[in-house]
């Protein structure tokens, strides 16, 4: 009982541990002549790059709500700028300046790489005094062997432009651990940098 028991408990541990979702940030830049910005009521484009389209427009509407979310009008790029011009950066830029954008945040991921991990087994120490008290303390005692997870870790790049001056405003670079699917991810991500920039005084906190 003791064993299954304790088998159980470490594969809640093994699941918990899977599930949880973690963003750090490797990299991030500001520009140092942008005051803190005033997201409420502008409308920004969201711009998601990816070569697979259904995961760029999932990505995209799934950034722009987050968006909306942080106060500003958020919207997809695919609405705003015709897939002709998905090469040409410059009438791209004229497309969703010309639909009201001020500014827009474009997320690429970068990387997708796999960690394992090992965690030793252990053993318990057996009272060998008799035969009760070792029977009791003896199945405590029985080895318990290590387990090894496997993280995923995915890098996102993710950039802030503004669309009236054409001038970067915003870069990182982040690693996000068992991200569970692109909403999870583009959510963690969006919700990381609006935190991290509000901390670097690029926008207000909350």
């Amino acid at each position: 009982m003791f064993m299954n028991l304790r088998a159980l408990t470490i594969a809640l541990v093994v699941l918990w541990l899977a599930g949880c979702e973690t963003t750090t940030f490797t990299s991030t830049w500001k520009d140092p002549n942008t005051p803190t910005l005033d997201p409420v009521g502008k409308k920004v484009a969201a711009v998601f790059v990816s070569r697979d389209e259904a995961k760029r427009r999932a990505g995209e509407t799934l950034l722009a709500n987050d968006i909306s979310r942080h106060g500003a009008e958020g919207v997809p790029a695919y609405s705003l700028v015709p897939d002709a011009l998905r090469g040409d950066g410059e009438k791209a830029r004229a497309a969703l300046k010309e639909a009201g954008a001020t500014a827009a945040v474009v997320m690429r991921v970068v990387g997708k790489d796999q960690q394992v991990n090992y965690t030793p087994g252990t053993t318990m120490p057996a009272y060998y005094g008799g035969f009760g008290p070792y029977w009791g303390y003896g199945w405590g005692a029985a080895y318990s062997p290590g387990y090894i997870t496997t993280d995923t870790i995915v890098s996102v790049e993710t950039l802030i432009y503004s669309l009236t001056q054409d001038k970067l405003l915003w870069a990182s670079t982040s690693r996000t651990t068992n991200p569970g699917n692109l909403d999870q991810l583009v959510t963690e991500v969006a919700d990381a940098t609006a935190q991290e920039m509000a901390r670097q005084g690029m926008l207000p906190k909350k």
